[in-house]
């Protein structure tokens, strides 16, 4: 990696948009300097259009994009989250790590040329395929490191503790056995994995799955030995997703999952609550209060009709938010906060709800708001155009038919609400280094016949 500069006619940087914008990033790819109002040197490179701070993935199950569109059929009498549960677990009981980094790798170059910088890894696919641990018991972790640094794309990887099936400490399903570990086993699993980590400028967190999958003492455990490893690490945890979870949770605590949550673990500013769909108003109030991240991805929970999280509600509050493509049926940073604004639309019969009085342009008002929370969950310093945050940028094709011959905001109030599935996307820097140039990722043909291999032989053994 070396320094690097770039000069942008406009450029949204963290406090709305700026113009003639001179940056510059040292040779760990953080930006040094920020210039609005600035004259391009001689020589320097220039952005085609304006320019954005790259989008990061807070959520993502990235073995689930092997499976994506293959489930939109009916196979009960009234499908759900947990039919379609069901057809992923089967689908995970048969992948290997090949597989697993091949979906991978595919997956992250596609998420590049579509908008997102870094992805949040929620890895929870652990053991070999009769539940027992790989002679390397970091085996599927490494695979997601690989396919991460060979497609260039900065990565916060989350191993995933997952002990039960419901709550009350119901016993694993078959069908859940690549997933458990001990809370012992899972320490050890994040104390090797660190050095790979670092090595690679990769985060290391930890993800408690759920309430339901994650005994009290447990949870209590292994928040415990996180701390004496890494104080400051994120975690993240499905939370109030389905009805019928918030139903189980009542029934065997007395309290909904995110009140017991907040209740009885040391939510801060760490926290990614993800989905976190269905809350009362005193557990919105109280969850914002926090400076937890609430995780949302709207196109995954659409998908699976998991309902609508209320975003003036938790705004209100100050609360931070960011969004993921978590299932992968959609891989899109402008398409999940195009589905999330119009969710809110179509739940309170308004307009641009997303927007504030001091963005009132919805788009850049998304925009920022998803970087910020994305970056908070993250774990990393990629919290927009700013020095000292890392150098991770895109830069809008103003040449695009949908975009040529309107002002910045303009052109990014397009990206998100007219390009369709165009993705009018020119250039994608991770850490000052290009990744992608033209719309197009250098590795993008090895990596989907990569995918599409992988794909297929999971398919022909009956995933």
């Amino acid at each position: 990696m070396s320094a690097g500069s770039l000069f942008a006619d406009h450029a949204l940087l963290p406090g709305g948009w700026a113009r003639d914008v001179r940056l510059a990033w040292d040779a760990a790819g953080r930006l040094t300097a920020v210039q609005p109002g600035a004259t391009p040197e001689p020589g320097m490179p220039r952005a085609e259009g304006p320019l954005l701070p790259g989008m990061p993935n807070l959520h993502s199950h990235a073995f689930q994009r092997g499976m994506a569109g293959l489930t939109e059929y009916r196979a009960e009498a009234q499908d759900s989250f947990w039919s379609w549960r069901s057809l992923m677990y089967r689908f995970a009981l048969r992948l290997s790590p090949a597989q697993l980094e091949a979906i991978a790798f595919g997956l992250y170059v596609d998420m590049l040329e579509a908008g997102y910088t870094a992805v949040c890894e929620f890895h929870y696919v652990h053991h070999d395929t009769d539940g027992h641990p790989y002679a390397d018991d970091a085996e599927l972790a490494r695979a997601l490191l690989r396919a991460a640094q060979r497609a260039g794309i900065g990565l916060t990887l989350l191993p995933v503790l997952y002990q039960t099936s419901g709550f009350g400490g119901a016993a694993p399903a078959e069908g859940q056995r690549r997933f458990i570990r001990s809370t012992a086993s899972m320490l050890r699993l994040l104390e090797t994995l660190r050095p790979a980590c670092e090595a690679q400028g990769a985060r290391l967190g930890l993800a408690p799955h759920s309430l339901r999958a994650v005994p009290p003492e447990a949870l209590r455990d292994a928040l415990a030995g996180l701390a004496a490893q890494d104080a400051t690490a994120p975690i993240h945890i499905h939370i109030a997703e389905q009805t019928k979870e918030v139903d189980d949770c009542l029934a065997w605590s007395g309290q909904r999952p995110v009140a017991w949550l907040l209740d009885h673990a040391p939510v801060d500013a760490r926290w990614c609550l993800v989905h976190a769909t269905h809350m009362d108003a005193d557990e919105y109030r109280r969850a914002a209060a926090t400076g937890a991240v609430a995780g949302l991805c709207p196109t995954t929970e659409a998908n699976l009709g998991d309902g609508l999280f209320d975003l003036p509600r938790w705004t209100v509050d100050g609360g931070a938010w960011g969004v993921g493509s978590d299932s992968h049926a959609c891989v899109d940073a402008a398409e999940e906060l195009l589905m999330l604004e119009y969710g809110q639309r179509l739940s309170r019969r308004q307009r641009n709800v997303a927007a504030t009085a001091a963005q009132p342009e919805v788009a850049t008002a998304l925009w920022l708001s998803a970087v910020g929370g994305g970056a908070q969950a993250s774990g990393r310093a990629l919290g927009g155009l700013a020095v000292g945050q890392q150098a991770d940028m895109l830069v809008l094709d103003a040449a695009h038919p949908v975009l040529a011959g309107l002002e910045a905001p303009q052109m990014l109030s397009a990206h998100v609400f007219a390009a369709g599935r165009q993705r009018p996307l020119a250039q994608a820097y991770v850490a000052g280094r290009k990744t992608v140039d033209a719309g197009r990722h250098p590795l993008r043909a090895e990596a989907q016949r990569a995918f599409v291999q992988a794909r297929r032989e999971l398919l022909a053994g009956g995933a």
